[in-house]
């Protein structure tokens, strides 16, 4: 029989106790790796309606007719399943099949500072991540480098596009976009997957990981996220920087592998400096417009119009801090269509931010909802087709790679 620290026999059943407490202490962490992670990716990305958006019957025709394409969107950081519909966040194959989309960008987030805002932030803050990678029991490797959370995130996408052939495709080339566009135009309801990297830290400031970032998949990289990098200045870092040299040499390189430069998150300067390089193409893949929702997450107007002469498009995002507006399709279409009144309707697109830890008025389901509100704010259905996926189909198709 086992004794206590005075030597004096232990009662079975205080042993037994605490066995049961051991127990219930197991199945409690159990619990907490297991629904934690799901339960704050769903309080996170919530859709914020209550109900479906009303929508017509002449606005669901001109839906089912477009080909729809969205710039952003960050499923891949949290760890579910995406093949069948859930109830959390805003993005799966049953939803955007739902929604009509028929391309659509998956990035990869991997750092992100504790007290994030769109202000400043320290470089050298705790990151969120990490306890978010190890609650959700990823590999190891990826507990202690940002490089292998984003292949992580990339081999999770690679094997859903696998594992369901019928139903998502990677896309690579511009040969590849082809492929799936006409197969959806003979009936497939095959989704195009393009897949993004949010910030270009996962280098970790050699040249060298973005070949293997490359034979990844990756196909579009955004510079920075919510901190200055070793390529340059966030929009909400410390300091307004520029392009470092690695910066530099990270966008010539990508101009030269025919991947896309996302300036999302990158402060002035350094869109200045990715401008000034011969030969640079960047869109901005989720904002809003600086004149009508002045907030520090939106770039000045006249950097977006520098994007966009140099071939550009902006991707417009569908939360409130970056519309300001009421937080509806119909706030999302008055975006949009400032958006186009400032940069011309060839040069405006969908940067929704879907489970990107923003709340939205409607998942990819609800997207027919959006297109509703453009035709009550007056687009033609010519410029509706074009902001809804014309005009990122078109980008892509002069940008990427042949294949």
């Amino acid at each position: 029989m086992a004794r206590d620290p005075f030597g004096r026999r232990r009662p079975r059943r205080l042993r037994r106790a605490l066995m049961i407490l051991a127990g219930l202490l197991a199945v409690a962490v159990l619990v907490v790796l297991l629904a934690g992670p799901r339960f704050v990716a769903g309080r996170l990305n919530p859709v914020t309606a209550d109900e479906a958006w009303p929508v017509s019957e002449g606005a669901r025709a001109l839906h089912r007719r477009l080909v729809i394409g969205d710039l952003h969107a960050d499923p891949l950081l949290w760890d579910r399943d995406l093949s069948g519909r859930r109830d959390e966040g805003h993005v799966d194959l049953p939803r955007l099949n739902e929604g009509n989309i028929a391309v659509q960008v998956f990035t990869t987030v991997t750092k992100s500072p504790r007290g994030q805002n769109y202000a400043a932030n320290d470089t050298e803050a705790p990151d969120n991540i990490t306890p978010l990678v190890i609650g959700q029991l990823r590999p190891v490797q990826s507990w202690f480098s940002l490089k292998e959370r984003a292949l992580d995130q990339a081999a999770r996408l690679r094997a859903l596009a696998s594992d369901h052939p019928d139903q998502l495709r990677l896309i690579r080339s511009r040969g590849d976009l082809d492929g799936v566009l006409a197969d959806r135009a003979s009936g497939s309801r095959v989704i195009g997957a393009v897949l993004g990297m949010e910030g270009a830290h996962p280098l970790e400031g050699d040249l060298a990981n973005l070949t293997v970032m490359d034979g990844a998949g990756f196909r579009l990289v955004g510079l920075t996220h919510f901190f200055d990098n070793e390529l340059g200045g966030s929009l909400h870092g410390e300091d307004d920087l520029g392009l470092t040299d690695f910066g530099r040499e990270v966008v010539e390189e990508l101009t030269g592998r025919g991947m896309v430069i996302d300036l999302a998150h990158a402060g002035p300067e350094m869109v200045r400096d990715v401008l000034s390089i011969a030969g640079t193409r960047p869109l901005l893949s989720h904002t809003g417009i600086r004149s009508t929702c002045d907030t520090p997450r939106n770039l000045p107007d006249p950097l977006l119009q520098q994007i966009v002469s140099r071939g550009g498009i902006v991707g417009i995002g569908f939360w409130d801090d970056v519309t300001c507006d009421d937080d509806s399709p119909a706030g999302i279409a008055r975006t949009i269509k400032a958006a186009v009144a400032l940069l011309g309707d060839d040069a405006v697109a969908l940067g929704s931010d879907w489970d990107g830890s923003v709340g939205v008025p409607f998942d990819a389901a609800g997207l027919p909802a959006l297109t509703h509100s453009l035709l009550d704010e007056g687009l033609t259905e010519e410029q509706i087709a074009k902001v809804m996926g014309g005009n990122m189909i078109r980008y892509l198709r002069e940008v990427l790679p042949p294949g």
